[in-house]
Parts: structure tokens; sequence; C-alpha cells
């Protein structure tokens, strides 16, 4: 199975009402910043997009909203992170009917999988469905590490086309090509390791600041893609202290604060999820004001 799957594809937020219920409204409303803001591909229902935090039934409202939404323009996927092999399978299903164009597969939930298990979780909802798939590695937040030669046993499972590399090691990357070659798209997945990502040959970006600096984050990959290596040095320093908030535990609500700052959404998260209060709230409005009072102007990389 083969993909054109490239460039930056956010991990979109879902955005919610004051009192947690769905705001499908301002999600779409969002999507279509982003889109506009000429992104690549999109991932509803990842871990900034609050998966775990919404029903099932909930979870295929957004889908079904956000494929109308985008009528094509763009590649529409779906986290898949569920508690169980058996009901991930059975949202994989439900993904293809309402026309999603792809999965992310995340591993499951609250239990550690040991690598035979992890593989066979994999394997197990690759087959479920005939959607192409992106595993999503993020040993740090997840405890279960996918490591290169394990993604050797994986090269005949013909759904499986991508790899999100998230474990924090951009060595991963250049150990990936060297174990499997070009059989599987590789995605970076840590937004402050992006830029070395792309020197070592990765062909997209799922970015989680993107929800907040969509226009950013495609002049970005494009100097990277053009090999403009000094220009995107220049603006990747700029963007890095705010793509450091992308690797926190409360990336969700520091991401979706900055996405206030900008105008773009409200900060509302779902519980346990609180907002941020006190020292940790000043200290991150102060990154993310001192990076919008210095904000590149953009045409100069035109």
């Amino acid at each position: 199975m083969t993909t054109n799957w490239h460039g930056v594809f956010p991990a979109a937020t879902t955005q919610f009402h004051a009192d947690e219920s769905l705001n499908l409204g301002a999600t779409l409303a969002h999507l279509e910043v982003m889109i506009k803001a000429g992104i690549h591909g999109v991932i509803m229902l990842g871990s900034v997009g609050e998966n775990t935090a919404l029903s099932y039934d909930e979870k295929l409202e957004v889908l079904r909203a956000a494929k109308t939404a985008v009528a094509g323009r763009i590649p529409v996927l779906s986290g898949v992170a569920e508690f169980t092999t058996a009901t991930a399978c059975r949202f994989a299903k439900d993904c293809e009917s309402i026309g999603i164009d792809g999965l992310m597969v995340l591993p499951a939930m609250v239990y550690k999988a040991d690598g035979r298990e992890a593989l066979a979780h994999f394997r197990t909802v690759a087959r479920a469905s005939s959607l192409p798939v992106m595993i999503y590695n993020n040993p740090p937040a997840y405890f279960v590490d996918i490591t290169p030669s394990m993604f050797l046993d994986l090269v005949d499972e013909p759904t499986i086309v991508a790899i999100k590399e998230s474990s924090d090691n951009v060595r991963r990357i250049t150990d990936l090509v060297n174990t499997v070659g070009d059989r599987f798209l590789l995605f970076s997945g840590v937004d402050d390791l992006v830029l070395e990502s792309a020197l070592l040959g990765v062909q997209g970006w799922v970015s989680g600041l993107v929800n907040a600096f969509p226009d950013e984050n495609r002049v970005l990959w494009e100097l990277a893609m053009a090999g403009r290596w000094t220009e995107a040095r220049e603006l990747y320093r700029w963007y890095t202290p705010l793509l450091h908030l992308d690797t926190k535990v409360k990336l969700v609500q520091y991401i979706k604060l900055c996405m206030v700052e900008v105008g773009l959404g409200s900060e509302t998260t779902r519980a346990p999820r609180l907002a941020i209060e006190g020292a940790e709230r000043d200290e991150v409005l102060r990154t993310i004001r001192n990076a919008i009072a210095l904000r590149p102007d953009l045409k100069q990389y035109a």
C-alpha cells in the first residue's frame, strides 16, 4: 500500500464549551484556519485532541464532522487510543465506514505491554480495516517502545505505511532508515526536534504547536524541505521556546493557552486536565507572549 502523506500534519485540538461539552463548530472553524495556512493533512483525536477524554460516540461525531468539513482537500487521519485491542479494532472499522483516510494507532492504553504484546496489538488493529496505518511510538508518554528492530517485524503488514517517531531520541530516525530502509514513511512527532529530524530525512511532521502557529509551522517545514538551512535555523530558534511546550506532560493545556493568546480557540480541557494557574501559568504566558512580541515577518522567507 502506498500513500502520499507528507508535510505538516497537526495533531488537532478538540474544542469544548465552558461546561466541557463538545464544541464542534469551534473545532471545525479552527481546522479551517489551519487548512488555509497550508497544512498537508490532519490527525483528529490524537493525544492533543484529548482522545481518551471523549466517549466512543463523541469520537465518531468529531470524525464525521471533520470528514465533511475537509471535503477531500487533505487527508484526515484519526488517532486510535483504546484500552483493549478489540475496541481499537472496532474503532478502526468505524473509521473506515465514515470514510476517514487513515489511522494513527497508539499502544493499548493503561496496560504497559511488552514487545510481543505491542506488536500483536498493532498487527491486529492494522488488519481490522483496509485503511493505511501510522504507528505512533512515544515511550516517554505511553511506556511502550517500538524499536527499529521491532518495526522490522512489521514490514510484512501491507497497511502499516508510516511511523510517528516520538521517542525523544533523534538517533532513531537514522536507525530506522538503516534497519527498514524506505519501507515506512517517517514523521517527526517531537516539535522541538523537527529540524534535526528533517535534516535526517523524515517525510512529515506531526505537530502540536501548529494549532496556534500554523503559518510558522508551514514556513519552517518548507524552508527545511528546500534546504534553506540558515533561514530555517533562524526561524527555528525563535520558535523553539514554544516548541518545548509540546514536550511537557501538560502539553494540551499549554497548546490551548497558546491558541487563546493568538485568538484561535479556547483553553478549556476536560477533567482531569485543569487549566494551569499560579506561577506555572505566569511562566508559560511569559514564553508565549515573548514569542508573539518577537514574531518574525514571514514575508522575508518568501
